[in-house]
């Protein structure tokens, strides 16, 4: 199976077209529609898209790794990553595909 990235050009000229607005309005929309996402998810945390799935900030605590060069233990800070869950409708969708 190949694999193929869709870029934002791809869904702003998609989003374009399924309105009926020129190019530009549609990489404006998509601008706007993931600023708000992201804004919704910072605020509060997470960010649930009903029928596609869920976004929840992790907060990850300081820990011990190790490099993989030289096996020497080094201290990783603690940061914020995001997860994404896949809802029941959008596994279903794509397990019958």
């Amino acid at each position: 199976m190949k694999s193929e990235t869709i870029t934002r050009e791809d869904i702003s000229g998609s989003i374009a077209e399924k309105i009926g607005i020129p190019h530009n309005h549609g990489k404006r929309v998509l601008d706007q529609l993931l600023e708000i996402m992201i804004k919704a998810l910072m605020r509060d945390g997470e960010l649930k898209l009903t029928s596609f799935g869920s976004f929840v900030i992790l907060h990850k605590d300081e820990r011990v790794g190790r490099n993989p060069k030289t096996g020497q233990d080094v201290m990783i800070t603690p940061r914020k990553s995001v997860s994404f869950r896949a809802s029941d409708k959008l596994r279903h969708k794509i397990a019958k595909s």
